[in-house]
């Protein structure tokens, strides 16, 4: 580590890298200096410290095949006792991964001498991080899948230390109002790691289908799930007739974690409650306030059809189906919606006016009693969570009365949710309407040949002006734990469509999550995108939007 800092402080009279290859990593390390020279890495030996897991040797692994194969020289790869003492005696050469205990749990640095590449990192997060940034840094053929033997296959001596700016960096995808096949899931998670995001937040249930397999509940699979039609275009009086639907069994929930764990992403899932529920109650009709008949809706838009919260029997309900959920998804943090949920039916229900009764709830001229009585849903299923180890996110209307302390929220309205939730001692993510729906058009100009999309336009240049931390208290700074993008899709219905709203959008949000405050520059980052990033995602085989606006 002494010699990386040393030649760190000779080189630091040198320019960022104003023109080469260190300049068209995205998202832009926090630090990097060009040295003279380059490496040649076609066929050199790849060896990884054994003390990372054996997924981490694995990506390390299938980095240097994939290499070996696409430059047409076979790059060695073993994961030998006693690397890291054997480099410090200089007894070991070639790409070399070692553990360093010394960096943050998702930091690394690289360093490329004449014949050599050194990676260091804490954990496992930081060598897949390192892993994305040595990819960039070569012929956008490693992206392919054919021997390009006749590229350049070098990389540029330089140092590199990186780390990300913010803890959470997500991506979200609706699966309730369109259902993705788990292969389509899969290429959404492999973007993300090209970009080095690292929470997938996978919206599983709505008024429109219920997609994810709960034992306790069966007809939940078997009915709730489909849906008798679906509005045409924004036809809203139009239905085409066909059913469709579709959910994840229990089996292939797990495959996506797994998948998306190797490579450095937590799926967060959400099931919406108390709203947003139509599709459950379709099942399930004595779980709301009338008792039905209950259909999922054909058209897009909020029900006012609701659970009931008076009834015993709806938390029972959600304890069983969170309880399935606790266990297939290992990560903290369970997404519990809470947001546009319709008062209306609780107003007229008796048991929902019982439990107001009970409870001593009313209107005090901030919020309604029926409000409070969301809030008593949340911090009920806050507590019940709690006992499975697991946090609450919500949308921002938990903040619709008084919160549980633990809860983190989800500023969606825009980002005074997120400045209110840090100012109450509350952890907030960052997914403003504003600049991080990447279902609104990605142009405002009206005659652009553009698939059909929400009403509302958020560009690359508007994703990437994102201040996260405007009018956030520095002293509650700590709060916001980062930025995500969501992803609905009510207007998108295949692969090709998702992906092209998705990318390059994803890129532009990878820099705000990602790059230190003030290093973000949307000249050089407009210019990355054309001459290097639109060859990676053609490579990768991605849909995406070629059109640049000026």
């Amino acid at each position: 580590m002494k010699r990386l800092l040393i030649l760190g402080i000779l080189c630091l009279s040198m320019p960022f890298a104003r023109a080469g290859v260190l300049e068209d990593i995205v998202p832009r390390p926090a630090e990097a200096v060009l040295l003279r020279g380059s490496a040649h890495v076609s066929g050199l030996p790849f060896k990884c410290d054994p003390a990372f897991s054996p997924d981490v040797q694995a990506a390390v692994g299938s980095f240097a095949a994939r290499l070996g194969y696409i430059s047409g020289r076979t790059c060695p790869f073993s994961a030998p006792p006693g690397l890291s003492e054997a480099f410090a005696a200089g007894k070991v050469k070639g790409a070399l991964f070692l553990r360093d205990s010394s960096l943050g749990p998702e930091a690394y640095s690289i360093e490329v001498g004449s014949g050599s590449v050194i990676v260091r990192a804490s954990g496992s997060s930081g060598i897949l991080y390192s892993l994305e940034t040595l990819r960039q840094m070569l012929p956008a053929a490693i992206y392919g899948d054919k021997v390009a033997e006749k590229e350049r296959w070098t990389l540029p001596c330089c140092i590199i230390r990186d780390e990300p700016r913010f803890a959470w960096r997500g991506m979200h995808l609706d699966s309730s109002r369109h259902f993705w096949p788990v292969e389509e899931v899969k290429r959404y998670l492999d973007a993300m790691a090209m970009y080095k995001l690292n929470r997938f937040h996978w919206h599983l249930t709505d008024d429109q289908g219920w997609r994810i397999e709960i034992k306790a509940y069966p007809l939940l699979s078997q009915i709730a799930c489909w849906r008798e039609g679906t509005m045409v275009g924004r036809d809203f009086s139009s239905n085409d007739g066909i059913r469709y639907g579709g959910f994840y069994t229990q089996d292939e929930i797990r495959e996506v974690v797994a998948y998306a764990a190797r490579r450095g992403i937590t799926v967060v899932p959400e099931v919406d409650l108390p709203g947003h529920m139509l599709a459950a109650l379709s099942a399930y009709p004595h779980l709301g306030c009338t008792g039905g008949p209950y259909a999922a809706w054909t058209r897009w838009g909020v029900s006012d059809q609701v659970l009931c919260a008076g009834k015993e029997s709806t938390f029972e309900f959600l304890e069983a189906v969170l309880s399935e959920v606790a266990e297939l998804f290992p990560g903290e943090y369970i997404h519990i919606g809470g947001d546009e949920c319709p008062k209306d039916e609780w107003r007229k229900c008796p048991d929902c006016q019982a439990k107001i009764r009970e409870l001593g709830l009313h209107d005090d001229g901030r919020f309604t009693a029926e409000q409070y009585l969301q809030n008593y849903v949340t911090r009920r299923i806050q507590d019940f969570l709690a006992t499975k180890g697991k946090k609450i996110i919500g949308w921002d209307e938990i903040l619709e009365g008084e919160p549980a302390p633990g809860a983190t929220v989800m500023s969606w309205q825009g980002t005074a949710g997120a400045v209110e939730a840090s100012a109450r001692g509350f952890d907030a993510i960052l997914a403003p309407v504003s600049h991080c729906y990447f279902d609104y058009r990605q142009t405002d100009d009206p005659d652009a040949d553009e698939p059909l999309s929400f009403n509302g336009v958020v560009t690359l240049e508007r994703i990437y002006s994102l201040d996260p931390l405007a009018g956030v208290d520095p002293a509650q700074a700590h709060h916001i734990l980062g930025v995500q993008a969501n992803l609905w899709t009510e207007y998108i219905s295949t692969p090709e469509h998702l992906e092209y709203m998705l990318l390059p959008r994803l890129l532009a949000l990878s820099e705000v999550q990602w790059c230190p405050a003030g290093q973000r520059d949307p000249e050089r980052f407009l210019r990355v995108l054309r001459e290097h990033e639109f060859p990676v995602l053609e490579q990768a085989g991605f849909n995406y939007r070629k059109t640049i606006n000026q």
